[in-house]
């Protein structure tokens, strides 16, 4: 676990409208945190999808207004990027030993502890949500509640394994390359938002190309692999506590993966939205769809306050 001694907290204010980022020194490598808001406020962290960071998954619904001032009036806001997709981030070193999902999973603790964190609110994207779920498993007392968009929590199929597999391939012969990122923005994004000969994609599709033009190749293989050996959490769904909320848009790729987890989840905790006209990353192409599931999920954990 990290203490004061082990971590190195860098601020840089100028680029983050506000926020502050520390790097976090871990036993599997450093992490990028983002901080939105006051410390002294219950805390809501968040992890994206791959080859994402909090600009390019979070950044559609914390600039919708109205969501803003619900989270950001209620929470302050900690987005861990995955090691090497924090902005400006460096290659990963090829020879660095590789990352399972269960250090990224400790990662998050030692994160928690470095701030002084007792229980948290968590809200991931599809990869990033199966990490904070099986965080949620391995750390019970350190979770308030989920709040998951278009989830994984199986094994990977034969199709999406293959799938994968052909990313990784892309990425250890051709880096970021053309084709890999029309196959990433069909994960994230609904056909309409991703446009065709007659239609052109939307600006939130092209802004996501722009960011991924930033990532470094070896560093979202290192992400790819470890959710590519994911292990199936099904068996932990029914005794996990904490209560969750599941957004998926009804375009999604993982469309059937989260109503499948929805129906393993004890139904007393769980509750799903579809999305309609959306792909994965409802915090993106439907952030407004959200706001109003968050404010009674909110309301039943007793951690929102009305006095906005």
């Amino acid at each position: 676990m990290a203490d004061s001694n082990d971590s190195i907290p860098l601020h840089t204010e100028k680029i983050y409208f506000g926020g502050k980022e520390h790097h976090v020194r871990t036993r599997c490598g450093s992490v990028s945190v983002i901080v939105y808001g006051d410390q002294h406020k219950p805390a809501l962290i968040t992890y994206p999808d791959l080859a994402l960071n909090h600009v390019s998954c979070f950044q559609g619904l914390f600039f919708c207004p109205e969501a803003a001032s619900l989270l950001l009036h209620n929470f302050c806001i900690y987005h861990i990027s995955p090691p090497g997709h924090e902005l400006g981030a460096a290659p990963i070193c090829p020879s660095a030993s590789a990352r399972c999902v269960d250090d990224l999973a400790d990662q998050i603790l030692e994160v928690l502890n470095f701030f002084g964190l007792g229980a948290v609110m968590c809200m991931g994207v599809t990869a990033g949500a199966y990490i904070l779920t099986l965080f949620a498993m391995k750390y019970k007392k350190r979770v308030i509640g989920l709040i998951l968009i278009s989830p994984l929590f199986r094994a990977p199929s034969w199709t999406e394994w293959f799938y994968n597999k052909v990313m990784s391939n892309l990425l250890y012969f051709y880096g970021m390359c053309g084709l890999l990122k029309e196959l990433l923005l069909q994960r994230y994004f609904s056909k309409e938002a991703c446009g065709n000969t007659e239609v052109p994609e939307s600006d939130i599709v092209q802004a996501c190309r722009r960011l991924l033009d930033e990532r470094h190749g070896s560093n979202v293989m290192q992400f790819l692999q470890a959710i590519n050996g994911r292990p199936d959490l099904t068996s932990g769904l029914k005794r996990l506590r904490c209560r969750t909320l599941i957004f998926v848009g009804n375009s999604s790729p993982f469309h059937s993966e989260a109503l499948h987890m929805t129906s393993k989840l004890d139904r007393r905790f769980s509750a799903l939205v579809e999305v309609q006209a959306c792909g994965s990353m409802v915090t993106e192409e439907q952030p407004h769809a959200m706001l109003i599931p968050m404010e009674y999920f909110f309301m039943g954990l007793d951690c929102i306050d009305f006095a906005i």
